[in-house]
């Protein structure tokens, strides 16, 4: 085994790598440079998100143990009762 083989990894020489490219070549010809484009622009946008200087957003407190509602939460309104329907009658025959 060549040292060139360990380089480009997976025991593959250079002449198979030159085989794979042309394969690769026959196969993406033509659309090669749009595939490269946009591979391209994923990278960029990756790296902007990467580089985004925004602080991350405050952390949510820890919930109660138990699920009990913790002291400093007010409680919700009472909702209000619902009103009394009128007894119905039932159909006449």
């Amino acid at each position: 085994m060549y040292s060139t083989d360990l380089v480009l990894g997976f025991g593959i020489g250079s002449w198979e790598w030159l085989i794979i490219l042309l394969v690769a070549l026959l196969l993406f010809g033509r659309r090669l440079p749009d595939i490269m484009r946009g591979l391209g622009s994923s990278v960029k946008e990756f790296k902007k998100g990467m580089d985004d200087t925004s602080p991350p957003a405050p952390p949510t407190p820890p919930a109660a143990p138990g699920g009990s509602v913790p002291r400093d939460v007010p409680p919700p309104p009472a909702a209000a009762p619902p009103a009394e329907a009128p007894p119905t009658q039932p159909p006449k025959a």
